[in-house]
């Protein structure tokens, strides 16, 4: 069974250790991204994953493609252009600062990819879920077009969404954009949602009243209404300590069902990136598997917090680590 996530290749660019950037002598190099977080997530559990977008067309676009091919991923439906790679900075936090984020993907090859250039057909054929999210369409016009292809391809190929909200204030912000209306659209063709109660308030405009399990529930109750494709949404709640220790757990609604986790320590944290592609991941492993809204939240809950484990964006952890996985328990594995 063939997942398919459509998304931006980055390379991400950080200050060793816990330096701020006007410290910085060198810079860390990674590879990530949203969509291709997600997509070694699952690829390191063992599904067959195709990866399509547009990378450019240079050695930095040569490394983005290698590190991702070393996890299992498949590359193939991949187009190349001459451009820019998209960049971002990250000034880890440490204590009570925050880690930052610095972007610079404006203008990349494939924020200004035309969607004709890539294939969506061939790498949809055959595959069982298209896994997209809504940092492409923040990336200005050209990426709403990039998004609205990737989806109708998808609808052609009877192949069902799972859709991530991801929303960044910061790139909507950048252009003059109306992101209520083109995430409502995008929204209306997924069968899964990763996102919270704070998500569909700005998909339909409105605040939901009550706390915790109760708002999530009123949240995702009009979600379903709104969205008469829409079958299952899965999300976290986040509460963070310090940038070392935060309190996490997860949920997945379905229509007819609903399942909240407990809440989990997560301490001595080594990097939040791509934690949240991570509970993607596991929520679309467990979907995968035929699990239930149980079976995903758990399994996103623990995916999730072994993330916080792992430098650099990509969520590396095979079966094993996530069957093995027990809050609280760090020993050593003989």
């Amino acid at each position: 069974m063939t997942v398919t996530c459509f998304g931006e290749l980055l390379v991400r660019l950080t200050p060793p250790g816990n330096r701020l950037m006007v410290q910085a002598d060198s810079l860390d190099l990674t590879v990530g991204g949203a969509e291709a977080n997600v997509a070694v997530a699952l690829a390191s559990l063992g599904h067959a994953v195709r990866f399509t977008g547009m990378v450019c067309d240079n050695p930095l676009g040569d490394r983005a493609l290698a590190a991702l091919r070393s996890t299992g991923v498949d590359v193939r439906h991949l187009a190349r252009a001459p451009g820019r790679m998209g960049l971002y900075f990250l000034e880890n936090g440490a204590g009570s600062r925050p880690s930052t984020i610095t972007y610079d993907r404006a203008g990349s090859a494939f924020a200004e990819a035309d969607p004709s250039s890539i294939d969506f057909a061939a790498a949809l054929d055959g595959s069982r879920l298209l896994h997209s999210g809504g940092i492409t369409p923040a990336l200005g016009p050209k990426g709403v077009a990039l998004a609205k292809a990737a989806h109708q391809a998808a609808k052609a190929a009877n192949v069902p969404i799972c859709f991530d909200g991801n929303y960044r204030g910061a790139l909507w912000s950048a252009w003059e954009s109306n992101p209520r209306a083109i995430l409502y659209d995008l929204v209306s063709d997924a069968t899964i949602l990763i996102g919270n109660h704070r998500d569909i308030s700005l998909l339909l405009g409105r605040a939901f009243s009550g706390d915790g399990a109760d708002r999530r529930r009123e949240a995702a109750e009009a979600a379903f209404d709104a969205f008469p494709n829409l079958k299952l949404i899965a999300s976290t709640a986040r509460q963070i300590v310090s940038s070392g220790h935060h309190r996490i757990a997860a949920r997945v609604d379905g229509r007819d069902a609903a399942h909240q986790t407990a809440e989990i320590d997560v301490t001595g944290i080594v990097d939040r990136i791509g934690t949240g592609d991570a509970f993607a991941g596991g929520a679309i492993h467990g979907w995968i598997e035929g699990g239930d809204e149980k079976a995903m939240a758990e399994g996103g809950l623990a995916l999730c917090a072994l993330k916080h484990s792992i430098p650099g964006d990509m969520p590396l952890i095979d079966r094993a680590r996530l069957a093995a996985f027990a809050p609280g328990s760090a020993d050593v594995v003989r």
